[in-house]
């Protein structure tokens, strides 16, 4: 992740800072979020059934989706130098607008969107992020994650 002076930050507003590398979902990580969530519904976990419904197959949760954010972004968000930690602040907003199919590989757009300085050292960043699906017009979610820098 690319780090700048605090000031700097501002700078980098309505810039696209990349895409992330692709991520396959397999059903082995669809079930492992179920077990972490306790949610099994036949969508997600069942491809038998699942064949049987208008996706054809298996989907990812969309809170699956959703988490992969920090994992995606961590080489794409500026920074600012001197980053002691940074902490998940929240989403603005998220809207899920296509489910992810199993083995369906993913990658997340980021565009950073505001920058705010909370109090001296503690630095908010907005970012737009898009999952895109490889080989699908439209995108899995559009979310403004929220991350609270501290310096």
């Amino acid at each position: 992740m690319p780090y700048v002076p605090a000031a700097a930050l501002k700078d980098y507003i309505g810039k696209e800072l990349g895409c992330s590398e692709w991520l396959t979902i397999d059903q082995e990580r669809i079930n492992l979020f179920a077990e972490a969530t306790g949610d099994h519904q036949f969508i997600h976990v069942d491809p038998v059934k699942a064949a049987q419904t208008p996706f054809g197959g298996t989907i990812a949760h969309g809170f699956l989706s959703l988490s992969l954010i920090p994992q995606l972004m961590e080489n794409l968000l500026v920074l600012p130098e001197g980053l002691k930690m940074v902490v998940n602040y929240g989403l603005d907003s998220v809207r899920f607008i296509q489910p992810v199919k199993v083995d369906s590989r993913v990658r997340l757009k980021v565009e950073l969107t505001e920058v705010t300085e909370k109090k001296p050292g503690q630095w908010l960043l907005k970012a737009t992020t898009t999952l895109e699906i490889e080989g699908q017009d439209k995108p899995a979610f559009i979310a403004e994650p929220l991350s609270l820098c501290f310096v």
